[in-house]
Parts: structure tokens; sequence; C-alpha cells
């Protein structure tokens, strides 16, 4: 019987593709971190501070640590609406505005495409566990720590 030449090196080929795609989920999650704070309160906030980030958001995730977040940066002052498309696990939003004073928050369900909009003009919007901001007693004109300035 006569061996096919080059058949294992395709297959190889093959495998290491397939193993790479895999990754790509876990490749594409990292995102830049910022440490913020809300008085003694201490989040560990993803940041999305483009289209493609923002739009994907907490999508498919199927859990957040405890004090993790999601800090949403927009490129223009203004209200800001968030859904819950495609989210698995149920979220509290914090808008804020430019200079990290949190204007209103929002419980939202998982899978919903509801809208919750900002109060007033925002730059920024937190999401994290829901019911995270209430359990510390955290309400509209909280100031938050580690938030970039930027002018509206």
């Amino acid at each position: 019987m006569k061996k096919r030449a080059g058949f294992s090196l395709p297959f190889s080929f093959m495998r290491i593709v397939l193993l790479m795609l895999a990754a790509l989920p876990a490749i594409a999650q990292q995102l830049p971190v910022a440490q913020l704070n809300a008085g003694m309160h201490l989040i560990r906030a993803e940041v999305v501070a483009d289209y493609e980030t923002r739009a994907r958001g907490l999508m498919h995730r199927k859990s957040l640590a405890q004090n993790a977040g999601m800090l949403f940066i927009f490129d223009d002052y203004g209200i800001h609406c968030m859904w819950m498309k495609n989210t698995l696990i149920p979220l509290s939003v914090a808008f804020i505005d430019h200079k990290g004073t949190i204007v209103n928050i929002a419980d939202m369900e998982p899978h919903s495409e509801a809208s919750h909009c900002a109060a007033q003009p925002v730059r920024y919007a937190l999401e994290m566990n829901r019911g995270w901001f209430a359990a510390r007693g955290i309400k509209p004109g909280t100031r938050l720590g580690g938030v970039p300035p930027k002018q509206p």
C-alpha cells in the first residue's frame, strides 16, 4: 500500500488552527482594567472605550466576580442607554457624568432588549452584578474615584 504524501501535515496544521480558534474568545476578552472606588469599596472594571467592545459588553459571560464590573466610556457626552441582549447574568448599571458622579442606577434582567437610559447626559456607565450598588448603599450623587475626568 502506498502512503499518501503530505496527509499528516495538513491534519496537524488543521489541529493547530482549531486550537487557535478555540482560544480566540479568551484572547479577545483581554481588556484594559481600571481600579475604581466608591468610598471604601474597590472595583476592578474592565474598560470598553470603542464601538466594538462597547457593543459586545458582557454578552455571553456566565459570571462576574464579586467586585468586578465593566466601565463603558462613551465617545460623546449625552443620554446613553443600555440593554441586555445576549447577556446571561443580571446586572445593575450606574450612569456616570464627566466628573465621576453617579446620575442614576438601573437594574437589568438577562436577555432583555428593554432600554435603560441615563437620566441626564453622561460620559460613562458602570455595569456590576445586580444589587451591588444597593447592597453597599451607593446611590445617585456618589462620586467614584479612579474614573478618568473628561470634559462634556
